[in-house]
Order: structure tokens, then sequence, then C-alpha cells
């Protein structure tokens, strides 16, 4: 058992920001929070040391829940494009350089170190069409000791032709990453995830053969769902069986049959709003890379009062920053936008409600992950704001500052289910 003192703060619900000045949280030896306290309960071992963090601030650790792992080369590159020219001109070809294991080591170790700086503890990755070097990614985040769900990505139509797979190449691969980590991976903090890019990109046979694996393995689902209106328009030419892009995923079993992931849901509405929520898809608010490519502003109000899960992702490269403190910001200011927009009839998010989305609200697709509630998983950031000059502001004030003000060099402590982490060193 250990037992951390500082000023803790985290989001139970969207709407509450629970802040505890100088308390105590007290985390078992398997990584799970024991409880959270103003006092030490009577009953603990007071003989066990308490490690103190004096006057800073204790904050659960960020989730990003959508991020392209071999695009972090091309982070700030080719933003002035929409969604499709960019993709072929810029992120196809640095993604097809990945058949190459040594350049993904590279730069696979630059982006897993560039996520424990942030102060990124889980995430949900997409990586390229090839076995290797996805398999070298998951083992670069097992190294380090912090959590993701890796992503294979099936491709078989309207890409590059150095960037297309088989259908039965994919779900070769997908048994080859999974019988890797299963042996490999023995605390399950790395798991597959089933990617198909997108609809325009994989074939009916191949969005089939997916479906039939997430219902033989239970894994998860990640892709990406009305980013951008042309893209919406191509969905309905190649699948017009379908009544709308959700219904595309869904009448092959790759929304909500598993836990699924679907990026952006810039104009998400009615019909597919709907089977979301029945089917317990998450959104993934993406605004930041919603914003470089002119796709739109995803109405996250909507989708938190129809009940359906949220969380935040960083997109990048078409995101410019692998900081979730940017894409909280960013999710703030365009909300402000929907309510401008709506004549205030889309109210704005709260930093409580986009601290939720970055911690508790993404980190349910990982279990008990987000928050510093009894029986969570203990994944931590402890933040020194003091050049910030905190005197004179309340420890909500401080939070605020520091997600608007603040950066990576704040984060002076990093842990992932109760393990500190050093700075990743890889062999």
């Amino acid at each position: 058992m250990k037992i951390y003192k500082a000023n803790i703060l985290f989001t139970p619900t969207p709407g509450k920001l629970k802040i505890i000045p100088n308390g105590y949280i007290v985390v078992k030896s398997n990584g799970l929070i024991e409880g959270v306290y103003e006092e030490l309960p009577e009953n603990l071992d007071w003989r066990r040391q308490v490690m103190d963090f004096g006057n800073k601030l204790l904050i659960p650790a960020f989730n990003d829940l959508h991020v392209h792992a071999p695009q972090y080369r091309n982070m700030g590159l080719a933003l002035d494009l929409e969604l499709l020219p960019w993709l072929n001109t810029y992120t196809f070809p640095e993604e097809a350089k990945f058949s190459d294991p040594d350049y993904a080591r590279r730069m696979y170790r630059r982006f897993v170190h560039e996520l424990w700086m942030q102060g990124t503890m889980r995430s949900a990755v997409f990586a390229t069409i090839h076995p290797v070097s996805t398999r070298i990614l998951a083992d670069l985040f097992m190294q380090a000791g912090m959590g993701a769900y890796v992503g294979l990505v099936a491709m078989n139509r309207n890409s590059p032709e150095n960037l297309e797979n088989t259908t039965a190449e994919v779900i070769e691969g997908m048994r080859m990453l999974k019988q890797h980590l299963d042996e490999h991976c023995d605390d399950g903090l790395v798991q597959p995830i089933i990617t198909p890019r997108f609809v325009p990109s994989c074939s009916d046979k191949m969005l089939r053969a997916l479906g039939e694996f997430a219902k033989e393995t239970g894994l998860p689902v990640q892709s990406h769902l009305s980013e951008n209106r042309t893209e919406i328009d191509w969905v309905k030419e190649l699948e017009p069986e379908s009544t709308c892009y959700g219904d595309a995923y869904n009448r092959y079993g790759l929304f909500g049959q598993t836990p699924t992931l679907m990026a952006h849901c810039c104009y998400t509405d009615g019909e597919e709003m709907e089977l979301m929520r029945k089917n317990g898809v998450y959104v993934v608010h993406c605004p930041m890379s919603n914003s470089n490519l002119s796709s739109g502003m995803a109405p996250i109000r909507k989708f938190l009062d129809a009940g359906i899960h949220v969380g935040l992702g960083t997109d990048v490269s078409a995101g410019h920053h692998m900081s979730m403190m940017r894409v909280m910001q960013y999710a703030i200011q365009v909300s402000k936008l929907n309510y401008a927009q709506t004549k205030g009839a889309m109210p704005f998010l709260s930093l409580s409600e986009v601290l939720y989305l970055a911690t508790k609200g993404g980190g349910s697709f990982f279990g008990k992950v987000g928050s510093f509630e009894e029986g969570y998983e203990f994944d931590a950031l402890l933040i020194d704001d003091t050049y910030l000059n905190y005197d004179n502001y309340s420890l909500e004030q401080r939070l605020e500052r520091y997600i608007y003000l603040g950066d990576d060099r704040d984060i002076k402590r990093r842990f992932c289910r109760g393990v500190e982490l050093p700075e990743p060193v890889f062999g």
C-alpha cells in the first residue's frame, strides 16, 4: 500500500469537479485506489510512510482515444488542406515508410516518449498495415509501462497500392498481434484493437470479415465516422443499402457489437446518433483536427445530453499537438462557437466537463480508469504550477490556469496502474 498527500482534483461526473485540499489518496499494492480522504482513517497503518507532495496538484492522467502513431513526424504540416487531399498528399506517403521496421522503430520510440511526456498514460492508436511495425509499437508501449489499444490498419480499396492489405492478410496479422500480446503482456495494459481505417478504404468483404473476427475474439473496434461532408457523400455511394454512415459499420458488426470508438462525428445526428446511443458506441471528439482540416464542429453537448459516451482524441497529425490540454482548450472553444451559432441552444462545455472527457470519460473505455474513486486504477499526474503564481488563486483556478498555460514541464511524476513511470529509455 502507498499513501500520497497533495491537492487532489478529479471529476467523478462531468459536472462535478471534486477538490480535496491537502488530501490523501491510498493506493493498494495491485494499483487500485483504496480511497481518497481529507484525513487518514484510524484503521490505516500510520507506520506506512506518507509521500507528501506539498502544495502540488494531483490529477488523473490523460487518455487519448484517437491518435495515428505513424503520422507523428507530420505534425504541423499541410494543415491548409481538407481531409481527403491531406490523406493522399502527405499522410499516405509517410505511412508507407513504415514497411521498414527500422524506420518504424525510430519513429515509434519518439511517439511513445511524447505520449509519456504529455502525461497521456492510455491511448487508442492507429498503426499502419504493416504487422511487424505494428508489433514494434505494441512492444514499445509495454516497455514504457503505458496502456494502449494498438490497431493494425485494414484498407484494401481507394488507397495507394503500397498501403493496401488483403482481407486474409489483415485477419492473419491481427491474430498474430493478439497472440503476441497474449504471450508477452501479462498485465493486459497493451491490447489489440480491430481497425478498419474507414468505410471508403475497406471493401464489403473486408468489413464483414473484421466484424466476424470481432465477434469471434471480442476485440474492440476503432474507426472514423462522419468527419467530413465529402466523405459522408462518398460513403452513401459506396454503401447504398446503409441508412446512414454508422449503419455502414453496424451492418457488418463493427458498431458497438464489441466496445467501439468512432472518431469525429461532426455531422452525426438523428438515426446515427440514436444507433450510437443504443449500441454504446463512443464518440471521440477531435476538435483540434476538425478545425485544422475544416471538417466541422461536433455537437458534443447533444451527445452528452443523449447519454452517449464521449472521450477526446488528439488525432495526430491532423491534430497538430499531442497535448490533451490543447485538446481540452479546443473542445471548450469549439463548444462556444456551437453555442454562438445555435444562439445559446447548445450550452458550451465547462472546465469540469472537458477534464472529465480527457480523464474518466475516455478512461472508461479501458475499464475503471480516469478517476480517483474507490476501485479505480491509479493513473495520475503530479503537477507543479508554482511558476504560475498560484498564491492568490483557488485550486480550481490553478487547475484552469494549468490547462490553459501549462505544459509537459510542469508534470513532475506520472503513474499508470499504481506504478510510477520514469522517462522511457528504449534499447
